[in-house]
């Protein structure tokens, strides 16, 4: 279990959960909510590593948002720099998967000289990935339709704590290579869940995101991590932040959609431990 700590900051009371020793890595992401079951994504860092899994503005416990702006991406990263400043490090790393990932692109080019490293995992700079037809986003995916009612299901006040539990493994199972294995990926505690007023305003605000011309500002050692069949970011997203972060890394993990640190972990804590010893793989 994850210790939890709540941290009052410049910006507000923040909770969070920690776990490991060592570096000080940052984890969270933009849309969810975690408890003291820590996270799946954020466990592949706390071997070597000393884990803070962050609850954003309206996640948890953390405090309420005190107008729609507190949710917005950049207001986000001030959140999480005020968290550092509070904990007294100087520097830390970030790791985000998905909407974390794009927190942590935009973290890099607002507070280049705070970030000691960043991992980004199956995220894009932009909203050009909602129309891929490779992204089950599009519309014109033929998985599209059916998420949809899946997303209508998962907002409805109307809908049973059962019913929406079979939706949101509806969704996660669209993002896995092989949906087969669910139990042997799910067997430990996780938490995650899904905050809707958060997704609600990524979704209002999506189309406004294009951080593509920025990224060759980034200046922190980089690695884009990727699943081959990713059905949310497809890989061409990884691979453009790839050439567009100076010196970045990118592992394709050839076995994963969506979550490569849940469908292939040993390969990831693997790769993960070689870009922290500086020992990279390059790209692969």
């Amino acid at each position: 279990m994850w210790q939890k700590m709540m941290m009052r900051t410049t910006r507000g009371i923040f909770e969070l959960f920690t776990a490991g020793q060592g570096d000080p890595v940052c984890v969270t992401h933009y849309y969810s909510a975690f408890t003291e079951k820590g996270n799946t994504f954020a466990d592949r860092f706390a071997a070597g590593r000393q884990v803070f899994l962050v609850n954003l503005k309206g996640c948890g416990q953390t405090d309420r948002a005190a107008d729609e702006h507190d949710l917005s991406m950049e207001a986000s990263v001030h959140d999480l720099e005020a968290i550092r400043e509070a904990l007294g490090l100087q520097r830390w790393s970030f790791a985000g998967h998905s909407t974390g990932g794009m927190l942590g692109l935009l973290y890099g080019i607002l507070y280049p000289e705070r970030l000691i490293k960043l991992v980004v995992a199956g995220a894009a700079a932009s909203y050009a990935y909602m129309s891929d037809p490779d992204s089950i986003y599009c519309r014109d995916h033929p998985q599209n339709a059916r998420l949809r009612q899946l997303f209508a299901i998962l907002r409805s006040p109307e809908t049973s704590a059962e019913a929406k539990g079979a939706a949101g493994r509806e969704w996660v199972e669209m993002s896995l290579y092989r949906p087969d294995k669910w139990d042997e990926y799910f067997a430990k505690p996780s938490s995650g869940k899904v905050v809707q007023s958060r997704l609600d305003y990524y979704n209002r605000h999506l189309y406004d995101y294009d951080i593509r011309e920025r990224l060759p500002d980034i200046r922190t050692p980089s690695l884009i991590l990727c699943g081959r069949h990713d059905s949310q970011c497809p890989v061409r997203f990884s691979e453009e932040l790839h050439r567009l972060i100076p010196g970045s890394e990118l592992t394709v993990f050839e076995e994963s959609n969506h979550s490569p640190h849940t469908e292939e972990p040993d390969k990831f804590v693997e790769v993960i431990d070689r870009f922290w010893s500086g020992t990279g793989l390059g790209k692969r």
